[in-house]
């Protein structure tokens, strides 16, 4: 990154005079006190960069991170680690990685009023029955969905009711779960072999928590995490549970995400490539064949982040996965097939749209160690644009919203200010591939 980009992505880190910075300090020596010298010495190079963009103190050095925004304005920030491969009408670059081959990143791709519109869905739309959330396992949450629930206690404030817990309702029975940290899942990868067998897998509704407790829905709100999209996804086997059926796909969503996949020269990706590892898939047909079917809506606070992980749940596991960064930007890492391979630091922003395909790329390791705190674009201060019946097409199909007065976008303006909303959706089955159409073979 050149200095100028640096300065204003810095404006996260605090200032050392800063109450925060001040903070972080006094944690960090408190913690690092009596901590062997030695204690990175086993990290692998993936842990030791999400150690370093973790750290509130000292700040991390973001010299080193791609900025592919910084690139578009001629300021530097690729490095010669991303190269142009193609380019939009307003000038846009589509970029691949080659140190990551099947990578593509879409800088800006989003409008600034689509993104807003986005914000909108995923909040108001989407996060509520009968798409599940993270807060369902615990709560029993308002059928309008806990967003709309906040909206309409910032309306009549005095008036008010709790959203109950479900340990309170119902008696929790302890299944001897081990203490101590929260233990990983390794699941197997999915495909057209297995796929009936990991169906078999019990999967189990996740236990209420009994140390949650009764609150408003505007204590709820910065609590929510996560709302799936289509398949819906069994978080405590890694694996989807095809027996709840698969939930809506929003059409302006799954026009985006086939928008951004034609988009790409795919010759310029994978024209080169010896197609091993590829199973059935083609690239070559993905503009027929690609249907995006699952995914899952990220609601991050600025502290928050995502540890490195695999995907491996989905059968189409070459396909694209297309990813949408709104609000504030974060430092997303990809590494390779093992935490071994040093991963690249990417500077995301609100409208970067990042595409991960193809054998190596789709099960890279990956994950956000940091949400850069102040650097939500201005534009989110406007309340997204009414639709407009003479707009070009493409420009209805992905922005058009319903027209919501200045007043209506400040709770969302005032979410936003402090957290990251990522939209990512795939492909889990080849198109036209029902699940439950299990083989005579396998019935017996």
């Amino acid at each position: 990154m050149s200095p100028s980009t640096v300065t204003s992505v810095l404006a996260s880190v605090p200032d050392p005079s800063s109450s925060a910075f001040k903070k972080a300090k006094r944690q960090y020596i408190r913690t690092t006190k009596n901590r062997n010298q030695d204690a990175g010495a086993n990290w692998t190079p993936f842990r030791a960069a999400e150690k370093k963009f973790k750290a509130r103190f000292p700040p991390p050095d973001l010299t080193d991170v791609l900025d592919l925004a910084a690139e578009e304005r001629g300021e530097g920030g690729g490095g010669g680690r991303a190269i142009s491969i193609g380019s939009f009408s307003d000038g846009k670059n589509i970029y691949t990685v080659p140190a990551v081959p099947g990578l593509v990143l879409l800088p800006s791709f989003v409008s600034p009023d689509a993104q807003r519109t986005l914000v909108q869905w995923a909040l108001r739309d989407h996060a509520r029955h009968p798409n599940e959330t993270n807060l369902d396992a615990h709560y029993d949450l308002p059928p309008e969905g806990i967003w709309n629930a906040h909206l309409a206690s910032l309306s009549h404030p005095k008036d008010v009711p709790l959203i109950k817990t479900k340990a309170s309702a119902v008696r929790v029975v302890s299944q001897g779960e081990p203490s101590g940290p929260r233990q990983l899942i390794s699941n197997d990868a999915a495909g057209t072999d297995n796929l009936y067998s990991l169906q078999a897998i019990p999967k189990p509704p996740p236990e209420p928590s009994t140390t949650v407790s009764d609150c408003s829905p505007s204590e709820l709100v910065p609590k929510l995490r996560w709302a799936n999209i289509g398949w819906s996804y069994h978080w405590g086997t890694k694996q989807y549970d095809f027996s709840k059926g698969k939930g809506h796909i929003d059409s302006r969503l799954r026009d985006l995400c086939r928008s951004a996949v034609s988009s790409v020269p795919w010759d310029k990706v994978f024209g080169g490539d010896t197609l091993e590892g590829w199973g059935d898939d083609d690239w070559k047909t993905w503009n027929e064949t690609y249907e995006p079917d699952a995914g899952i809506v990220n609601f991050y606070q600025t502290k928050d982040t995502l540890m490195a992980h695999v995907d491996r749940s989905e059968v189409c596991a070459t396909s694209p996965l297309v990813s949408i960064s709104l609000g504030n930007a974060a430092i997303f890492l990809i590494g390779g097939l093992t935490r071994e391979v040093e991963p690249v630091p990417i500077l995301l922003r609100s409208g970067d749209v990042v595409i991960m395909s193809g054998p190596s790329c789709r099960r890279a390791y990956h994950g956000v160690p940091r949400i850069l705190e102040n650097t939500l674009p201005e534009h989110f201060g406007q309340s997204p644009r009414p639709a407009d019946d003479e707009a070009d097409a493409s420009v209805s199909q992905t922005e058009s919203a319903t027209a919501v007065a200045a007043p209506a976008w400040e709770p969302y303006r005032t979410y936003m200010r402090n957290a990251r909303i990522n939209i990512n959706v795939r492909q889990v089955f080849p198109k036209g591939f029902v699940p439950g159409c299990q083989p005579q073979s396998l019935r017996q």
